[in-house]
């Protein structure tokens, strides 16, 4: 299975898609479906029945996740999307912007 390059919390770019050329912060990672959940980024409309939580029920908007070919990290050093390397520091692996080279952890 590939290793997402992409975590909770990072900044990323849709490259493609409804939503091409939004950025926005990836609120979940699904590592085992290679997907992510970015806020604002593919939302979906959702019919919800009435609860005791919810009498009223109607219509919820929410975010779908989409695959993770779809968006690149955005360097906080330079501000574009660019892809991930990986540097090794003694045992421990740093992702790192391929377009500038400043790490982005």
């Amino acid at each position: 299975m590939a290793k997402m390059n992409i975590k909770r919390g990072d900044k990323v770019k849709v490259l493609s898609g409804k939503d091409k050329g939004v950025e926005g912060n990836v609120m979940r990672a699904y590592p085992q479906t290679m997907r992510v959940t970015v806020e604002k980024v593919n939302v979906v409309t959702k019919a919800m029945r009435p609860t005791q939580a919810n009498p009223q029920g109607g219509l919820s908007h929410m975010e779908a996740p989409i695959h993770v070919s779809n968006v690149a990290l955005v360097c906080p050093k330079c501000n574009k999307a660019t892809r991930v390397g990986v540097k090794r520091d003694g045992g421990k692996k740093i992702r790192v912007c391929k377009k500038c080279g400043a790490e982005i952890d």
